[in-house]
């Protein structure tokens, strides 16, 4: 894999790639809070098979630009920063993969500009066609694990206290960088599904951690976090801080009126590719409606079901390459390389 950096006058992109430089272009965007290289397999598996793949460091992460103001962070600026990116690799479209706040990139892309796209592959975070926002968000929560009463924002009440707090959030998640990740990058269980997620209580607790100053300390889970990948968190994330990835939390009514302005009521024509995590306790889509709205807009919608957690990428990285290669084969086979090879006839 290669570093590379792209700019504008506006933004600045840091970008691993691999591949040749004529295949067919993936693009992978990563979610909260990671950086580009969490797409190391994917990268080295879809590289393999010829295809271009591009994995950036989004707008506050890693070695992109470093905006200071919470209103830079509203997913309109960010799908810009992608659309120059895919300018300035020279290509029209690309197939774009999405996982956490990634894909709410990838679905605007989708709804917005799916001129851009050859497709789209999303896991954790479905579509919503009026936007990724706790007012769209709430109605879904599965009321049985979650009483509204005394969860009456369920398990996305993690995302109110952002705005409530957001300096304080900041503060605790910056205080202990290498326990923070090693806190939340963890194996999922069937389990952590079967009771109230930790993001319900945030509020009630007066911050993360049951309102502790700092992340607690374990063990790493050396299942989905290798010490090369946190060493990398690391260094960035001291480098950086969080005033950027949490920034991408403090924009709901803006994104809300971005998601309003998609062409056809924000309906998806192109082929989309889902990944449910069946152990993920906060993009819970197997017993919420939360994919409900997703199956309504998305006209060509495949769906898989993967028994990870949330970090799905890296606990179970080769099923997450078979199922992406599977759909590829199946609904979009003239993106796939190589094009001269035919099957004989018998």
């Amino acid at each position: 894999m290669i570093r590379n950096v792209f700019s504008t006058g506006r933004h600045r992109t840091s970008y691993w790639t691999g591949g040749p430089a004529n295949g067919p272009l993936m693009i992978f965007i990563h979610g909260w809070p990671e950086l580009s290289s969490m797409w190391w397999h994917q990268l080295e598996c879809f590289s393999a098979l010829g295809f271009r793949c591009v994995a950036p460091d989004m707008r506050g992460y890693g070695g992109s630009s470093q905006p200071s103001s919470l209103g830079d962070f509203a997913l309109e600026h960010i799908v810009e920063d992608m659309l120059e990116l895919l300018g300035g690799l020279g290509a029209e479209r690309a197939l774009w993969i999405g996982h956490d706040w990634g894909a709410p990139v990838v679905w605007s892309l989708a709804s917005h500009h799916a001129g851009k796209c050859i497709g789209a592959v999303n896991l954790c975070v479905p579509y919503l066609a009026n936007g990724f926002a706790p007012p769209n968000l709430v109605p879904l929560v599965n009321r049985t694990l979650y009483p509204e009463a005394q969860y009456p924002a369920g398990q996305w009440d993690y995302m109110l206290f952002y705005e409530k707090d957001f300096e304080a959030v900041r503060a605790v998640f910056e205080a202990n960088v290498p326990a923070l990740f090693k806190a939340l990058i963890r194996r999922g269980s069937a389990e952590a599904v079967r009771k109230p997620s930790r993001t319900a209580t945030v509020s009630r607790d007066g911050g993360w951690f049951g309102g502790a100053s700092q992340a607690p300390v374990l063990p790493r889970d050396e299942a989905v976090l290798s010490q090369e990948a946190l060493d990398r968190y690391v260094e960035a994330f001291e480098t950086n801080g969080f005033f950027g990835p949490n920034a991408w939390y403090m924009n709901h009514r803006q994104n809300m009126a971005y998601a309003a302005k998609a062409p056809g009521e924000g309906k998806l024509r192109l082929p989309v590719l889902f990944l449910h995590a069946a152990y993920d306790a906060v993009c819970e889509t197997m017993d919420s409606r939360l994919a409900e709205p997703m199956r309504r807009d998305c006209l060509d919608l495949t769906e898989a079901v993967l028994e990870t957690g949330h970090w799905m990428v890296q606990e179970q990285p080769e099923r997450v390459n078979a199922a992406i290669a599977r759909w590829l084969a199946a609904r979009v086979p003239e993106f796939w390389p190589f094009q001269e090879y035919r099957k004989p006839e018998v």
